[in-house]
């Protein structure tokens, strides 16, 4: 957190929802790990690349934890994210596990 707020400047609504994302998936990560692993065919959690890891551990939180995020704004920055700083499959393989996700355990409308 120190470090975010050292390079970037985010205005207080912003640095409250980053502690409050970055907080809530380190005491959720078990469960939110689990669904991971349960919902990615043949790929345990350690074998993904940090950055998909990371980037489905904040969304899962978002999905399940942030009823103000609407579910496919969630998705769709997280497939950008993957995109953008993942490999060249990142952003379906993120789409993939959240699809499932979204599906299996919200079941809230995109």
């Amino acid at each position: 957190m120190v470090q975010l707020r050292e390079n970037f400047s985010p205005g207080e609504e912003e640095d409250e929802f980053t502690k409050r994302i970055v907080l809530g998936v380190m005491e959720h990560r078990q469960e939110i790990d689990r669904l991971i692993e349960e919902r990615s065919e043949n790929w345990r959690l350690d074998r993904m690349t940090i950055i998909d890891r990371n980037i489905l551990r904040i969304a899962i939180f978002e999905l399940l934890y942030c009823s103000e995020v609407p579910p496919k704004v969630t998705l769709n920055e997280a497939i950008d994210l993957g995109k953008r700083y993942g490999s060249e499959e990142s952003g379906s393989f993120i789409n993939g596990i959240l699809d499932r996700i979204q599906n299996e355990v919200i079941r809230k409308p995109l």
